[in-house]
């Protein structure tokens, strides 16, 4: 370690704090006018990148001037291109889903998110694909005896000049007035006159133009690849809410604290304290999640940011399982029968028995996140932490302490509940997109802890050898098996909505001063909720671990988080078969999709797009209101 050093790891920090900047703004431009938490922004930086490379290709020929202006002309060229993709975007989906939930136009940009994905591997192909250097720059500078990249010096400066080029859009034109004047109240905007649609428009397209700016940026730096959309939009969120929500300002300052930390720990490297050897690079990571962590707990609403009036849950009433209708056990009865007799119809051997068990962990899974984002009104982003402890935990009582596989999946889930409880306490002193934020950051922590904790949990490799009992060998027994404890478990949460403790929740999800002001403690009960809803995930992940016999970190990734979010959206939040529809749905639309298609991320996510279209409030919400509709109709008829 030398002071050389650290200054050239913090300089280049700051460079990569620039494009980080870039992205992060604006995501909180599009947050603080559209009021959309755009999970595709992602995707908008990595199609910068690809667009700046396919530009600088094709203009390179051409280059009867030098070299230099193609490379220096595609940057422009790709962030205008991204800005009218973002434009395209809103206009075509966005505008006719403003009035849907919030939640629900999440799910529409995860599913632009797929489309954008296989679209630029249509395009593009699988391979990485790295730019050329950058002209003029691509030497390097000499600092304190070490080089240091001419180009990052260029990126270190740009960050700040864009960001006082924002500032005087925003405070020194009519359109930026109309801007800030949107972000605080978008109706009274309205009412004077201004064409709102046009201007959300507007504020999405230059939103998506400075994330395609941020990636363009990035041409000489890294190679553009697939996996960019997911890995941007993590550090993404992560700047955005440690800046404040809506704070362009508190966005510059948040992504050059994320950098400064990263570079710092790539500088410490392998440290001994108190006789352990930390290794401080391995935690870049989850730094940054620990980073917003921790200005969440002390900070809530962010650095620059302003707090939240109390939120209050839009949700309709959960439509009851009615259980006094003969029709609900004639066709309970006829679907256990025919889900009992499967597994003799089909054969031990038989694929569908497979994705069958795949269908019912998902619906279990799903369940236990519906039972926080429907009555609890918690919409956690992390939830796979939990489904990911719950498997590692049966892992380990497995191999390490050697227990029968019987009693480590009943005690698995007990890691689960022990993780909720610990993250519990701190999250649900949140509200909002900051209580989603916070779920997503301690997740990250966790994925990243399992993924580097070699000599425990076998770090990147995972663990193998996780297998069922010698009784449930037989693919069968292990299927009766996972739908006893699945029917328990969704069978189990339905019966506490309905107890006092989810009659509870609905109070303080529906009016928290009211519920208080009766005497129910509002964060107690929500954290009673979390343990529960973090168990159940758990004994989901227990029984996905014994059904592969191996587990890996990607069960607690934040894309098994996107999962279940989706899972759910797609049922229906306000219905409680709601998750169970929509994992079946989504489950085997994965699974079909993938075995037919190369590009079964297009056909999943255009499936989804057109189901949000139709369906805004999830199949089993369109069902019951169809049911409802068709009652009353035949009420009418009789009178």
């Amino acid at each position: 370690m030398s002071f050389s050093g650290l200054l050239v790891q913090l300089l280049g920090g700051l460079a990569g704090a620039s494009s980080l900047f870039l992205v992060a703004a604006g995501l909180s431009l599009i947050f603080g006018v559209c009021r959309i938490v755009n999970f595709a922004h992602g995707s908008f930086y990595m199609v910068g990148l690809y667009a700046a490379y396919a530009i600088a290709e094709a203009l390179l020929p051409l280059a009867t001037w030098g070299e230099g202006w193609a490379f220096w002309l595609s940057i422009p060229l790709a962030a205008i291109g991204v800005g009218l993709l973002g434009a395209v975007v809103e206009v075509l989906l966005l505008r006719r889903i403003y009035k849907a939930p919030e939640l629900f136009q999440l799910l529409a940009t995860f599913a632009l998110v797929l489309v954008i994905k296989d679209a630029v591997l249509w395009l593009c192909g699988p391979d990485e694909l790295l730019g050329p250097r950058a002209p003029g720059l691509g030497g390097a500078v000499d600092i304190l005896g070490r080089a240091f990249p001419s180009y990052d010096l260029f990126l270190i400066a740009a960050g700040p000049l864009v960001l006082g080029a924002t500032w005087l859009l925003l405070h020194k034109t009519r359109f930026g007035m109309l801007v800030r004047a949107a972000t605080q109240d978008r109706e009274m905007v309205g009412a004077l006159g201004v064409r709102q649609a046009w201007l959300f428009t507007a504020v999405f397209a230059l939103g998506a133009a400075l994330a395609g700016l941020g990636g363009a940026l990035q041409l000489p730096r890294e190679p553009a690849t697939l996996e960019l959309d997911l890995q941007t939009i993590g550090s993404a969120f992560v700047v955005v809410v440690v800046g404040g929500m809506g704070s362009l300002t508190g966005a510059f300052v948040a992504a050059l604290l994320v950098s400064v930390v990263k570079a710092v720990c790539v500088w410490l490297g392998v440290v001994q304290i108190a006789g352990v050897d930390v290794a401080f690079p391995q935690l870049t990571l989850m730094v940054d999640f620990l980073v917003m962590a921790v200005v969440l707990v002390v900070r809530p609403w962010g650095l620059f940011g302003k707090p939240q009036a109390a939120s209050r849950a839009q949700g309709l009433r959960e439509q009851p399982l009615h259980l006094l209708q003969p029709a609900f056990w004639a066709a309970g009865g006829v679907l256990l029968v025919g889900l009992l007799a499967l597994p003799w119809v089909v054969g031990a051997d038989s694929y569908t028995l497979v994705l069958l068990v795949d269908l019912l962990i998902a619906a279990l899974f799903a369940a236990s996140l519906h039972f926080l984002m429907g009555p609890a009104g918690l919409h956690s982003f992390g939830h796979a932490a939990y489904f990911g402890l719950g498997a590692y935990g049966a892992a380990l009582l497995l191999s390490a302490l050697h227990l029968p596989m019987e009693l480590a999946l009943l005690l698995a889930p007990l890691a689960a509940a022990a993780g909720g409880l610990l993250f519990g306490w701190f999250a649900v002193r949140l509200t909002g997109v900051y209580f989603s934020m916070l779920t997503l950051a301690f997740a990250q922590i966790t994925w990243a802890t399992t993924f580097q904790w070699d000599s425990v949990t076998g770090g990147s490799n995972g663990m193998t050898g996780v297998w069922p009992a010698a009784w449930l060998e037989d693919k069968r027994w292990f299927y009766l098996l996972t739908l006893a404890l699945v029917a328990a478990g969704v069978l189990w949460l339905w019966r506490v909505l309905y107890a006092p403790l989810g009659y509870a929740l609905r109070a303080g999800r529906d009016s928290p001063l009211r519920a208080e002001a009766i005497g129910i403690p509002v964060a107690k009960v929500q954290w009673l909720g979390f343990v529960l809803a973090a168990g159940v995930a758990g004994l989901a992940g227990a029984l996905f671990a014994f059904s592969k016999g191996s587990i890996s970190p990607e069960t607690m990734s934040v894309a098994k988080s996107v999962d279940g979010l989706v899972m759910v959206l797609l049922g229906g939040v306000q219905t409680l078969v709601g998750p169970v529809v929509g994992a079946f749905s989504f489950t085997w639309l994965h699974d079909a999709l993938a075995r037919n298609t190369d590009y079964w991320r297009a056909a999943l996510g255009g499936v989804i797009l057109l189901l949000v279209l139709i369906f805004p409030q999830g199949i089993a919400g369109y069902a019951a209101q169809w049911s409802a509709w068709w009652k009353s109709r035949g009420e009418t008829t009789l009178r």
